[in-house]
């Protein structure tokens, strides 16, 4: 993929350009690579241009070209992969009508047994995860969790929690408990917003779920609000062959 011509160097830029100068350099940054999405230019799974391209196509920095991708990924707008690149995010279906479930509520529903495996839980500085938080410096709590119904993994929890609305997180035991109903049981959610895309997941994701190569899933990228702050931002990845949604909606 080539680089797009300079937002900044081309002086026949129309007067959006000279309003994007007015911004700080990664807005300007920012607001190009939504103008890229939206007018069709990348497209949904498409790579976009390199860090190192963007920094000489602007001339800036690479903390600020890092900072400006960083945010769009937090938005949900882009996705990077480690060592792949970054990609246009794919938006198949946005919805704010699902429930907030328990998965081992649901598999018992089915008259199956649930467990877990936990992967990590720790404390993390991960940039991203800050920004989706709407936190500034500091660390949050991270943890991957796989969950079996019946001994077959059916889904990858990844999750980042604010410590300030749950600071004894990191001291539970997500074996006996998900995270979900810990925290469901100490401040219920009061506000969710949902997104879900088709994704193929990267090679340890699938190893963790036992997937086929090739082999999509779907995956619900969440946030939840407990008052006015952000609780949890986190990906739930599940493989497309063992997964159906369902959903309702009141009129």
């Amino acid at each position: 993929m080539h680089a797009p011509s300079s937002l900044i160097d081309n002086p026949t830029r129309s007067a959006t350009a000279t309003a994007h100068k007015v911004a700080p350099a990664y807005e300007q940054i920012k607001r190009y690579v939504v103008d890229r999405i939206t007018d069709g230019t990348w497209k949904p799974g498409e790579a976009i241009p390199s860090e190192t391209e963007l920094v000489k196509e602007f001339g800036v920095a690479r903390m600020t070209v890092s900072r400006a991708l960083r945010e769009l990924s937090a938005e949900h707008v882009l996705r990077r992969v480690q060592g792949a690149g970054t990609f246009v995010a794919s938006r198949d279906v946005e919805s704010t009508v699902l429930e907030v479930r328990n998965i081992a509520d649901e598999i018992a529903a089915r008259g199956h047994r649930h467990s877990a495996r936990v992967l990590t839980l720790e404390a993390s500085s991960n940039a991203q995860a800050l920004a989706a938080l709407e936190l500034g410096d500091g660390s949050v709590f991270h943890s991957r969790i796989v969950h079996y119904e019946d001994d077959e993994a059916i889904l990858y929890e990844d999750r980042y929690v604010n410590p300030h609305v749950f600071p004894g997180y990191l001291e539970q035991d997500f074996t006996r408990e998900t995270p979900n109903h810990y925290m469901m049981r100490l401040a219920p959610v009061q506000r969710a917003e949902f997104r879900i895309y088709a994704q193929k997941p990267d090679a340890d994701i699938r190893r963790h779920l036992a997937m086929n190569i090739g082999e999509p899933c779907l995956l619900m990228w969440r946030r939840t609000w407990v008052g006015s702050a952000v609780a949890t931002a986190v990906e739930l990845w599940h493989p497309s062959s063992r997964f159906h949604l369902v959903g309702k909606v009141s009129t």
